[in-house]
């Protein structure tokens, strides 16, 4: 899906965004793993007895033995939702079945280095702008919106990034940093930090199917 651009380069809104809450102390947003998943104990509750790691991790197993068992079709279908270039995805199922889910990430990764213009020009014009949280300020959403209509009508597709690890509450102020400051990059060098965002992109939305358990017939939004 692409937005439209609008026709006139007015400067994008210069605004500074400030969160009403402190920032939560501790560790950065957990990874997609099956322990981030478990329900916090409450105070003075009993101790329970842990799952043998085999039971731990059937989720997360579990989507692998499906993405594996899969035909090409189906395992293409689910992998072109995580990146929309053809030769990557039946590359990537290609190659199954993959011992391991690293395995199968590291095999993404690969595939997404070697990613031609073509691929790339492919992928990118499946890709759509993020768009800011509902509870976003007024303000906040049009800097967005203006931020990814110049950065579209400079380099014809939509911007992408991996906010993987970032806390919730500063991707907002993320996406509009990383739009301005990559805005001033010629149009090659955009395309190499475009391709690296898009690679990372796709390995975490297929470590995230892969983590829900979701089969190709299912591959989620």
């Amino acid at each position: 899906m692409k937005i439209a651009h609008p026709s006139d380069t007015s400067p994008i809104p210069s605004i500074t965004l400030r969160h009403v809450h402190p920032t939560r102390p501790g560790a950065p947003e957990s990874t997609l793993t099956s322990d981030t998943h478990a329900p916090c104990r409450k105070p003075g509750a009993a101790d329970t007895p842990a799952l043998p790691a085999q039971q731990t991790h059937s989720r997360h197993t579990g989507g692998l033995v499906g993405f594996n068992a899969a035909s090409p079709a189906e395992a293409v279908a689910l992998l072109l939702s995580c990146c929309h270039s053809t030769r990557w995805a039946e590359r990537v199922a290609a190659h199954r079945p993959y011992p391991t889910v690293d395995a199968l990430l590291a095999a993404a990764d690969e595939a997404g280095y070697d990613l031609s213009r073509a691929d790339l020009d492919e992928a990118l014009a499946a890709e759509s702008s993020a768009l800011p949280h509902p509870d976003a300020p007024p303000a906040a959403r049009t800097a967005l919106r203006a931020a990814h209509a110049a950065y579209e009508s400079s380099f014809g597709h939509a911007f992408v990034i991996s906010l993987d690890g970032v806390r919730p509450e500063e991707r907002l102020d993320q996406l509009l940093a990383g739009i301005r400051s990559r805005l001033g990059n010629e149009a090659e060098e955009e395309r190499v930090v475009a391709a690296e965002e898009l690679r990372r992109l796709a390995r975490a939305r297929l470590a995230l199917r892969v983590a829900q358990g979701l089969t190709p017939r299912h591959s989620g939004p």
